[in-house]
């Protein structure tokens, strides 16, 4: 084995601080199996592990749809997950991706519901948040790409300041804490991880326009890369009040001027519904509206 030569003590110590890094990150990072943070919820025969649990095949055909579940919820953090979607003529189903705390009345959710289209039309997004028992704040987005084709990454980030929903790194929606001028933020209640495939012919495509084609099932989603940075409970008392954790952090507190230049841009760009706009439901701006989410 070679000697390594150093020519002073600083050297020393940056080399050790080097290997001390590097053995961190590659304890810190790994590429989750399916079954080390997640269990089957619905219709095990539906999910098939694939590539050693590193990926997952969801299925849904006339019999059922299915879904899955974190093992533990979270109170802030950020989990992320690689899908690809249903491809073809998928519409009238629904592949959600979402946070819930799995309380009956007073529940926090945080979604993403991916509805399904036509062959040929873009794929629509929907986002929407529950807070303290309140939904009904549903934004729309169409992709500006084929989520189809190949994998993509969807990301909840949530933590004191606010809560950011990306796809592959761009900021699609932001919602604000605004406690201050009592408007509800999820907070106090932990939050599980979950996904499902299912059909929702009566409203998912144009408002229920489109119905299922079961001439095209089964219809299959695809998930990898499986990624939860967060405060687990039950778990460490003072985890989700350390201001120390990364995503508490000043950095993660706003968008950077390039996140907040993206987000303009899918806003301006690809929204296509904002609850916020519209008067036939909310005849009076709801009160996060004005405050700026």
């Amino acid at each position: 084995m070679a000697k390594l030569a150093f020519s002073g003590l600083k050297d020393f110590l940056l080399f050790a601080i080097v290997c001390v890094l590097a053995l961190s990150s590659s304890v810190s990072a790994r590429p989750a199996t399916f079954l080390q943070d997640f269990q089957v919820t619905w219709s095990d025969s539906h999910i098939r592990q694939l590539d050693g649990g590193r990926a997952i095949q969801l299925v849904l055909d006339q019999t059922s749809g299915c879904g899955f579940a974190s093992k533990y919820k979270y109170l802030f953090g950020r989990v992320s997950i690689k899908i690809k979607l249903v491809p073809g003529d998928s519409a009238g189903t629904v592949t959600a991706f979402y946070m819930n705390s799995d309380t009956e009345s007073i529940r926090d959710e945080l979604d993403f519901e991916f509805l399904g289209n036509r062959t040929g039309q873009p794929y629509t997004v929907q986002t929407n948040v529950y807070a303290h028992g309140k939904g009904d704040r549903e934004q729309r987005i169409n992709l500006w790409f084929d989520p189809s084709a190949e994998f993509h990454t969807y990301t909840i980030m949530w933590n004191h300041r606010h809560v950011v929903f990306s796809v592959d790194e761009v900021p699609i929606r932001v919602y604000k804490n605004n406690e201050a001028k009592g408007i509800p933020y999820p907070k106090f209640q932990p939050m599980g991880v979950f996904s499902t495939l299912w059909e929702a012919d009566d409203w998912a495509t144009r408002g229920g326009l489109e119905k299922i084609d079961w001439s095209k099932a089964p219809f299959y989603a695809y998930y990898k890369d499986f990624d939860i940075e967060g405060c687990p409970v039950p778990g460490p008392q003072n985890c989700a009040s350390n201001v120390n954790n990364w995503w508490e952090r000043t950095a993660y507190q706003v968008l950077s001027p390039v996140e907040a230049r993206r987000y303009r841009w899918v806003r301006m760009n690809h929204m296509i519904y904002d609850y916020c706009t519209d008067k036939s439901r909310y005849p009076v701006t709801p009160p996060e509206c004005v405050a700026g989410i």
